[in-house]
């Protein structure tokens, strides 16, 4: 098969288009002929080095989000058949035994995730265990269901299991135009919150408004703090953030006494200042790591977004073979969506 793969750390440059080997299916197996995956800044990130998870190897494939049609089989599968359209989800967590994936089911230590620490969905065949692929419905579009795994499950994980946000209850986002921003904005307008939101640049402000969102500003221009404040009164109940450092001390600043903060990335940097200690338990705040998302979570949130009337936005689709320039694009910051990829 065709895949896109580096076998060591640097600049696009080191992406290769070539063939390697198709992989082989346990007995719990299953082949999957990738029919689109994303470009995600993990994939990024850990191609420059700047970042690694626990268990990454080089040589990696990387794409975390897999949707294609089943090509082949291991001896024990029963729940799926070739031909079948299914999503995968890409965690590791429970993974059976019969499954060349199994045993590496640690979600706070190396837990084997698709296209994170295995190959992944930048290649035209993609293995995954039967237990961890889900029906894609006939009439959903490919575009749609694979932008499922990363982003909207990220979010939903984030808002609701670690957050714990409810109707009525207000909420600050930031980078409206990321994939996870995209699917936060949607979550919480169908929890019932009211939603606001930042970007960088007037565009992108006007398109997440388009989306569900009540409020939004210009966060290169505006005192984002002092803006969420005003609005709400005194402040947010709750902010999702996976931007970190460059928005860190404006999003504390933003909360309600009692309020909380959810973090689930750190796509500005990695460093984090609390402007004041006082100020941080005068008020109550509440600071909240989002881990990652169990097994039995992934399937009750999928069949949750197949039933509702969410919108996948996708910015722009590439050949797989023009993997380097999509993720270029990423870096850019100039895009709206969700980047997809097509073996």
């Amino acid at each position: 098969m065709k895949a896109l793969l580096y076998e060591q750390h640097g600049g696009p440059e080191v992406l290769q288009y070539r063939d390697v080997p198709d992989p082989e299916p346990g007995s719990a197996d299953v082949v999957l002929k990738v029919a689109l995956t994303t470009i995600n800044r993990l994939d990024v990130v850990q191609r420059n080095g700047w970042f690694t998870v626990p268990g990454f190897t080089l040589p990696h494939i990387a794409g975390m989000d897999v949707a294609g049609t089943v090509l082949a089989t291991g001896a024990r599968v029963t729940r799926v058949k070739p031909g079948d359209r299914v999503l995968v989800n890409p965690s590791m967590d429970e993974a059976p035994a019969g499954s060349k994936l199994a045993g590496m089911d640690d979600r706070y230590g190396e837990l084997g995730v698709i296209g994170s620490t295995l190959p992944g969905g930048y290649a035209q065949l993609c293995l995954a265990p039967e237990t961890h692929l889900h029906a894609i419905p006939d009439a959903m579009p490919w575009a749609r269901a694979v932008v499922f795994p990363t982003c909207w499950m990220t979010a939903h994980h984030a808002l609701f299991e670690v957050g714990q946000l409810k109707a009525g209850e207000t909420l600050l986002l930031h980078a409206a135009g990321s994939g996870v921003s995209i699917a936060g904005i949607q979550w919480a307008k169908q929890a019932g919150a009211t939603v606001l939101t930042t970007a960088g640049s007037a565009e992108k402000c006007t398109r997440a408004l388009e989306l569900g969102a009540d409020h939004t500003c210009n966060n290169r221009t505006t005192d984002v703090a002092a803006w969420a404040r005003d609005l709400t009164g005194g402040g947010v109940d709750m902010v999702f953030d996976h931007v970190g450092e460059a928005l860190w001390e404006a999003s504390l600043l933003a909360l309600k006494p009692r309020g909380r903060l959810v973090t689930c990335g750190a796509t500005s940097g990695d460093t984090a200042r609390i402007p004041s200690l006082g100020h941080l338990y005068g008020m109550g705040l509440q600071i909240l790591g989002s881990d990652l998302f169990g097994y039995q979570e992934f399937g009750e949130v999928w069949a949750r977004y197949c039933a509702g009337n969410f919108r996948a936005v996708v910015d722009s689709a590439y050949p797989l073979a023009a993997g380097a320039q999509a993720q270029e694009k990423l870096l850019s910051n100039d895009f709206f969506g969700k980047i997809l990829l097509a073996p």
